[in-house]
C-alpha cells in the first residue's frame, strides 16, 4: 500500500512546490493578494510585499496572475542577482524581445516605447520582480526609473516587488530615500497564528483528498506550531515527514508524538519564534500515563561541589539547556540552549545529548545517549547531574522521601524538593 492509499489522499497535500489550488487565505495573505490588485487599477501602482523564506509570497504571486484579465500584460523576473543592463535584457526578454545585442541606452528606449505602445492600445502592463531581496542598489535605481515613464496623462508600468524580510532593509536605508517615495504600498506576510495554521493543515489535507476530520489529532496541533513556528513551509515539511513517521508505524490518525517524532528525524528544535515544544511533549507523556507514581525522576544540580536545588519530575521528558523554557535551566556559556533531555518510562531513564556545543559526560567519557543508574553523576560545563531513581528509594523504604548522602557519609533525610513546570 502506498503513502497515499493508506491515508486515503489523491495527492500530496504538503509538497514544497508553490500551487495556488493549495493557497490559504489568511487576513494577511488576503490583505497581500489586495495590495497585488491594487496595481491594476491604480496607475502608479508600485507595491512591496515582503515575508520570511515560505510564507507564502511565491503562491501568492501565482495566484494573482492566474486571475489577470486579457487586457493585462505582465512580466515576471526571479533571477535577480543581476548588472543594471542584464536586469533590463532579462524584463524585455519576459515581454518578447531578444535584446543581447543592445546597449543598456538602447534597451532603455525600447522598454520606454513597449510601454507607451501598450498603453495606445489600451492595455495595463505590470512588472513583478521575485526574490527582489538579491537586487543590488544599482538595479534598484533602475526600478526606479523605470517606474517613472509616463504619457503626458499618467505612468504606464505598475511594479511589485516580492522578498524576504532583507528588501525592507534594504528599502529603509538611506539611500533608498526617493524609491520608497514611488513605492504606493507595503505590506510583510508574517506566520499564521495558531488557528490559521490549523486551518491551514486542514485546507490542504482537503485540496489532497481527504474527506474526513480527524487525521491530525487535536493534541498534534500545538507541538506542529511550536517546531514550525506557524511558517507555511515549515509546516508542509513537518507535517508530510509526520504522515511517512505514521505510515511506516502502519498508524491511521497523526499524534503531536508522531510530530515529535518527526522533527527529531528532521533534526530540528522549536522554531526560534517560539518555546516550550519539549514542555508540550512531556505534558503529552505524562497525560498518556496512567496508575503511575507522580514522581519518578529526581536530579540534584550542583556546582563547585555546592547544591544549586533539587529537582523531581514525572515520566517522560526532561529538557535541560540554557533556555529558560527548559525544565532544568542552567545558565550557563558552557551549555546550549536545549543541551540534553532525560527520558524516563517504566524501564528506567535515559539521558540523550540533544546535538550540544560542549557534549554530555560521564566522568571521564562523553556519552550520545546512556541509561542512567541510580546515583550515576552527569557533567555539563562546570555544573553537575545527579540521578536518582525514586522508585528504588520507595521500595526500600516505602517512604515518598529523599535520602541525600553526605560527604562523610553520613545520610539525612529531608522534604522532597518539587520544582515542575
Amino acid at each position: 500500500m502506498s503513502y497515499l492509499d493508506h491515508f486515503k489522499l489523491s495527492e500530496q497535500p504538503f509538497r514544497l512546490t508553490p500551487d495556488p489550488e493549495f493557497l490559504y487565505w489568511s487576513k494577511q495573505h488576503a490583505r497581500a493578494k489586495a495590495y497585488m490588485e491594487s496595481t491594476i487599477w491604480l496607475a502608479d501602482g508600485f507595491v512591496v510585499i515582503t515575508g520570511e523564506v515560505g510564507s507564502g509570497k511565491t503562491t501568492l504571486l501565482q495566484s494573482f496572475l492566474s486571475e489577470l484579465d486579457n487586457d493585462v500584460v505582465y512580466a515576471v523576473v526571479s533571477q535577480t542577482q543581476l548588472t543594471p543592463t542584464q536586469f533590463l535584457q532579462a524584463v524585455l526578454t519576459e515581454f518578447g524581445f531578444k535584446p543581447f545585442d543592445k546597449r543598456k541606452v538602447e534597451l532603455l528606449d525600447m522598454l520606454n516605447m513597449f510601454l507607451i505602445e501598450q498603453y495606445s492600445s489600451g492595455k495595463k502592463v505590470v512588472l513583478i520582480i521575485d526574490e527582489a531581496q538579491n537586487l543590488s542598489t544599482k538595479v534598484l535605481e533602475e526600478v526606479r526609473m523605470i517606474s517613472g515613464i509616463e504619457t503626458h496623462k499618467e505612468k504606464v508600468l505598475r511594479i511589485i516587488l516580492a522578498g524576504q524580510p532583507e528588501l525592507r532593509e534594504t528599502l529603509d536605508s538611506p539611500g533608498m530615500k526617493q524609491l520608497v517615495q514611488r513605492v504606493r504600498l507595503r505590506f510583510h506576510i508574517g506566520p499564521l497564528d495558531r488557528s490559521e495554521m490549523r486551518e491551514y493543515i486542514e485546507r490542504r489535507l482537503a485540496v489532497g483528498g481527504h474527506k474526513d476530520p480527524g487525521l491530525f489529532a487535536d493534541d498534534s496541533f500545538d507541538v506542529i506550531y511550536r517546531f514550525s513556528g506557524g511558517v507555511p513551509r515549515l509546516i508542509n515539511t513537518l507535517c508530510d515527514t509526520a504522515l511517512l513517521c505514521a505510515f511506516a508505524d502502519e498508524k491511521h490518525t497523526i499524534e503531536a508524538l508522531d510530530v515529535i517524532s518527526a522533527a527529531q528525524e528532521l533534526n530540528w528544535q522549536e522554531h526560534e519564534s517560539n518555546t516550550g515544544a519539549y514542555d508540550q511533549l512531556r505534558q503529552i507523556e505524562m497525560d498518556r500515563k496512567v496508575g503511575t507514581e507522580s514522581h519518578v525522576t529526581q536530579i540534584e544540580l550542583r556546582t563547585d561541589d555546592e547544591l544549586v536545588e533539587i529537582l523531581t519530575f514525572p515520566l517522560g521528558r526532561v529538557i535541560v539547556g540554557r533556555s529558560p523554557d527548559n525544565e532544568i535551566y542552567i545558565k550557563s556559556k558552557f551549555v546550549s540552549r536545549h543541551h540534553a533531555q532525560f527520558i524516563s518510562d517504566e524501564s528506567g531513564c535515559v539521558i540523550e545529548d540533544l546535538n550540544s556545543t560542549n557534549g554530555v559526560f560521564l566522568g571521564e567519557k562523553q556519552v550520545k545517549k546512556y541509561r542512567l543508574r541510580d546515583g550515576d553523576k552527569i557533567s555539563l560545563g562546570v555544573y553537575e547531574l545527579i540521578y536518582h531513581d525514586l522508585r528504588i528509594k520507595r521500595e526500600f523504604d516505602g517512604r515518598d522521601t529523599i535520602t541525600e548522602e553526605t560527604e562523610d557519609g553520613d545520610s539525612g533525610n529531608q522534604d522532597s524538593a518539587v520544582n515542575q513546570k
